[in-house]
């Protein structure tokens, strides 16, 4: 192994563990706000999940990550560093804002963005690019139509239960959470997967793009290690400025955005995590009543996400050209 893709393999990972740090507030925040768990159990409980969730549901995303976007002959060194690189940074800021914004389409960007300054917009596969970007835009879509539906049916048949329904709802978060946690793991570690198997590839270290069973273990041990230690200002975000969520919200969304994210990795669809669960939330509470939603702050995620894929492109591609000329390649 040459020591640029050692720098890849750290940067990959540094990337993977603050996708964990970041997207824990997609997992935790819910039965954290409802009281349904408490906070430091229903972090590591998750964490244990992630690390499963990329062994059991195969590399699918992997694949659509490393080959779908570009022939991995048209990639260098240098283009996936500073797509990484772009990805990290970009999830530093959010984090510190405190903005819930997208790891995936960080990563996407920043592919993009350094594979188009280095080889042109023709090395990238449109077919490709289509099926990511439909996958990223139709998934939040899809989770404010199935928070909302899955919300009014379980209002339908919750209907004259006593309060005490609510512990029900809140115990049944212990499962609910280990589902989307694993969900999450099966789909954002093979990001991480995707981009160490393209970097071996390149590297000679490997002859045809196959996973090595160490990758999906790293993987999967630095986004767990990353939910452990937890995104404290995006779960207050998602847990608390939406609306004041109770279990019933919490049991709704995480069914919602456990069978999106899932299906979406068994396909091979690349989805972003913040996206699902903030619309599955959204959907949940506007089936109550559509002023409980503070529309505003789901607004501002909006812009976030927009804005997330052509910042972090740019940001790659003036990495990049750094890289070119402090690597000489």
């Amino acid at each position: 192994m040459s020591a640029t893709f050692i720098f890849l393999l750290v940067t990959a990972l540094a990337f993977d563990f603050l996708n964990g740090f970041h997207d824990s507030s997609n997992i935790v925040a819910t039965p954290i706000a409802s009281r349904a768990l408490p906070p430091r159990l229903v972090l590591w409980m998750t964490a244990f999940a992630e690390f499963t969730g990329p062994f059991l549901f195969g590399v699918a995303v992997a694949e659509t990550i490393g080959t779908g976007l570009t022939d991995p002959s048209h990639v260098t060194m240098p283009v996936i560093i500073a797509a990484m690189l772009s990805a990290v940074i970009w999830n530093i800021i959010t984090w510190w804002l405190g903005i819930p914004s997208s790891s995936s389409h960080a990563l996407v960007g920043g592919i993009v963005g350094a594979i188009a300054v280095s080889q042109g917009f023709d090395a990238i596969q449109t077919s490709g690019l289509i099926k990511i970007t439909s996958a990223l835009f139709i998934s939040p879509v899809l989770g404010i139509l199935m928070g909302y539906l899955l919300m009014n049916i379980t209002l339908f048949l919750a209907r004259g239960a006593t309060p005490r329904v609510n512990r029900f709802f809140k115990r049944a978060q212990l499962f609910t959470s280990f589902g989307l946690a694993l969900s999450h793991g099966a789909n954002d570690a093979q990001k991480t997967m995707g981009i160490i198997t393209l970097g071996l590839l390149i590297d000679g270290s490997i002859d045809h793009f196959i996973v090595p069973t160490w990758v999906i273990a790293a993987s999967a041990g630095m986004i767990a290690l990353g939910t452990a230690m937890g995104g404290w200002r995006l779960i207050k975000t998602l847990g608390a400025r939406i609306y004041k969520i109770r279990p019933v919200h919490g049991f709704v969304s995480q069914i919602s955005g456990a069978s999106i994210i899932l299906g979406a990795a068994l396909f091979g669809g690349p989805v972003s995590t913040t996206q699902v669960m903030s619309s599955s939330i959204m959907g949940a509470g506007a089936a109550e009543r559509l002023t409980k939603v503070r529309w505003k702050v789901g607004y501002e995620m909006v812009v976030a996400w927009m804005l997330t894929i052509p910042i972090s492109a740019l940001l790659a591609a003036l990495i990049y050209v750094l890289l070119k000329i402090v690597m000489g390649a």
